[in-house]
């Protein structure tokens, strides 16, 4: 039996092939957003929605947010401009024609600055802050499984790990986003994505740009920081 082998620097047949493969596993590996890496994987990929703000985008994991799960965003105060990252993502849920729930929010919903921003308020709907939290769990639990709810936004500050499982778990079979803010991050919380935002600018009382840090991601080794202008979307 005669062997031919290719002329030496001369990729044969064979090597090609596993080039082809290789690099077809490499497209599966960035397009599985649960699958857990231990390398750096910020930026890498093209699963996640993208949160309207590139800087961010950067930094994540499938370059947005997650489809479906848990994401906490941690702040030491409300209104230092948490919210004004989600704009893109409550826009384009609404131009789905799906609903938002936001679950005991500490301010007023301000209707004019929604419309504004181009989020329809008639696919918005609100649990009022004094609803009990055992209630506004099971709220927000329901609204997680049910489809025609594309987005939960939720300030609830002492979930213990077990409620977050449940809740994630929840999110998965929904296949909804669910957005947590608190005032103190869970370093063994089992969500997918943790956001911190500090150290923001204000221009004329308000926060016109944030310190914002991913602390975990699925998929990420290690905490990323940037800098984002909340009101570039605006």
């Amino acid at each position: 039996m005669s062997v031919i082998r290719a002329p030496s620097g001369t990729p044969g047949p064979t090597a090609d092939k596993a080039c082809t493969h290789t690099q077809h596993i490499g497209e599966l590996l960035q397009g599985n957003p649960n699958l857990w890496r231990g390398c750096d994987m910020a930026g890498q990929g093209c699963h996640g929605r993208s949160t309207g703000f590139p800087q961010l985008d950067d930094i994540l994991p499938g370059r947005g947010w997650p489809d479906r799960g848990l994401v906490e965003i941690i702040s030491p105060c409300w209104g230092m401009g948490e919210l004004q990252l989600l704009i893109p993502l409550m826009r384009s849920t609404v131009e789905q024609g799906k609903w938002i729930l936001w679950i005991s929010p500490p301010y007023l919903l301000y209707a004019p600055a929604l419309v504004q921003a181009g989020i329809n308020t008639g696919q918005v709907l609100v649990v009022e802050r004094d609803t009990s939290c055992k209630d506004a769990l099971w709220s927000m639990e329901k609204a997680l499984q049910t489809e025609n709810c594309g987005l939960v936004l939720a300030w609830q500050n002492w979930l213990p790990g077990k409620v977050l499982r449940r809740l994630q778990l929840a999110a998965a079979a929904g296949d909804t986003l669910g957005v947590l803010f608190k005032h103190r991050d869970s370093e063994h919380s089992p969500s997918l994505v943790r956001i911190q935002i500090r150290g923001s600018q204000s221009q004329r009382d308000r926060f016109t740009r944030s310190e914002v840090t991913v602390i975990k991601a699925r998929g990420n080794f290690r905490p990323l920081t940037t800098h984002v202008d909340l009101y570039q979307q605006i």
